[in-house]
């Protein structure tokens, strides 16, 4: 396919008028016309660009792209090797940040209560996009601890009760510890997001709701895999997704 075509769909797919985000989102680096292959991943990072190379892959997917907000713009070090290799390899470039994560399906927070088996309830948080609801079973806060932690591949951080029964969830893939004290006024039991902060550890205790650190990495794989999936079965284009490992 054109890679205009695949950007304009991916824009319309995910909406991304409606967002004011941190980075530009669809392509970020052009490359040729013709789409055939496309490897998706988290982040555009040097390994990521090298295994698409590897593959011959016309484009890369990414949900971390280029261009933050209040970055140097220079392209020097690092930021000039990456964009270097993709326009040396006529590699496209696409990313979608907060389009990605609120996407009622194939979004990062969608995906990620679809895995856990939470029943989305509302949303919450900036633009609305971290969800609440409930789990689809009776389930503690230690067992919602072992079953985030077999479904992402990746032991958690858990502050709060290990008995304590959970019957309301708040979550929010990537780093959005900033969306605690919005969640513990939702009336839930435990919220969820990627990454911790330290007064998160206080505010837990002091409220009684609990907080799990999962991972900003490990929460934020399922939304840029189900839209490279979704590419390849709507247009029959070649997609693999690279899980490339990150501790955080």
């Amino acid at each position: 396919m054109q890679q205009d075509e695949l950007e304009n769909y991916l824009n319309q797919l995910l909406n991304i008028s409606c967002f004011h985000d941190y980075c530009p989102n669809g392509v970020q680096v052009e490359g040729r016309d013709q789409i055939h292959t496309i490897v998706s991943g988290v982040t555009a990072s040097l390994d990521l660009l090298q295994a698409a190379v590897a593959m011959h892959a016309d484009a890369v997917l990414v949900h971390h792209g280029y261009f933050w907000r209040g970055e140097d713009r220079t392209l020097r070090g690092i930021r000039h090797r990456r964009v270097a290799l993709l326009m040396k390899h006529e590699i496209s470039l696409l990313a979608y940040h907060l389009p990605l994560d609120a996407h009622s399906e194939l979004g990062n927070n969608a995906q990620l209560g679809e895995k856990l088996h939470f029943l989305t309830i509302g949303h919450f948080g900036e633009q609305n996009i971290a969800l609440h609801g409930q789990p689809m079973h009776d389930i503690s806060l230690e067992e919602l601890g072992e079953k985030i932690s077999s479904t992402l591949a990746r032991k958690p951080l858990i502050i709060g009760d290990p008995t304590k029964p959970i019957h309301r969830v708040a979550w929010c893939s990537g780093a959005a510890q900033s969306y605690f004290e919005e969640a513990i006024r939702l009336g839930v039991d435990v919220f969820i997001t990627g990454e911790i902060s330290e007064q998160n550890v206080h505010a837990a205790r002091e409220s009684g709701v609990a907080f799990i650190s999962a991972g900003h990495h490990a929460t934020e794989r399922f939304g840029v895999q189900a839209l490279g999936e979704h590419i390849a079965q709507q247009f029959g284009i070649k997609h693999r997704f690279i899980d490339l490992n990150n501790p955080v």
